[in-house]
Parts: structure tokens; sequence; C-alpha cells
């Protein structure tokens, strides 16, 4: 009873989680320049916060926002702290957004609660980015 009640709360909030990022793209302005990254490892966000920083600079009033989505074996990397902590000051500061990606969480056995708070989720990561490049964001997958 008691691992029932454990993962129906966890599968609520989970969907809740989702459900919030989801709604989000609604509220996205489509006509300001707005960028997805889909990324496989840790020691990428550095150099993608940097682009972020360059587009933002270059595209001034035109730009829009930034969205980072993490997916793959190494999502686990997303949990250590040590790991992370000066990639999400930065990020933050930036104002990009990490997205992690729920199959890749549930694929390579990753507790949402582990992650780091700031950190949103997507049931899918592809197909996230496959929905914004459809709203004309501009992408890559590294």
């Amino acid at each position: 009873m008691k691992n029932i009640i454990t993962i129906l709360t966890l599968a609520f909030a989970f969907t809740f989680v989702q459900t919030a990022v989801a709604q989000n793209l609604d509220n996205i302005d489509t006509n300001k320049k707005n960028y997805i990254v889909l990324t496989k490892k840790v020691g990428q966000l550095k150099p993608i916060v940097l682009a972020a920083e360059e587009m933002k600079k270059e595209d001034g009033a035109d730009y829009g926002v930034f969205h980072v989505v993490f997916c793959g074996k190494s999502i686990g990397d997303l949990t250590d702290k040590k790991k992370m902590e000066s990639h999400l000051e930065r990020l933050n500061k930036s104002g990009v957004k990490l997205i992690a990606c729920g199959f890749s969480l549930k694929k390579f056995g990753v507790n949402p609660k582990d992650l780091p708070a700031g950190i949103d989720i997507v049931d899918n990561g592809i197909a996230y980015s496959l929905k914004l490049k459809k709203k004309g964001f501009y992408g890559m997958e590294l």
C-alpha cells in the first residue's frame, strides 16, 4: 500500500511539472528569436550558455527565450550538486531554461526529486524540441 501511494504521488508530481512546462509553450512570443538546444553532456552547458549570451547580445530587443533540453544516459549527472552548481548559476544569470527529459529520467532510473531546483521536466525531450522548432525556434542537437 505504501509503495502504491509513493508511486501515485510521484506520478502526480511528474505530470504537474510536465503540464506546467507544456502550458508555458503557449505563452512564448513567437515574434521573437527563440532557441532550443538538445544536449547529452553536462560539459556542454558552458559553451551553450556562452552561445545564449552571444545571441541575446546580437538579437537585442528581438531576443526571446533560450531552452536547453538534457537527454540521454548521462541525465543522472544533473543530480550531482558539485558538478552542477556553477552551471546552474550561469544558466540562471543568463536566463537560460534547463529542462530534463522525463523519458531519459525513467529509462536510466533517475528520481526527478533528485534534480536541483529550477530544472523543469518534459515527458519527451526530443518531442519537446520538435514542437518548439515547429513554433519557429532556432535549434540544434549536440
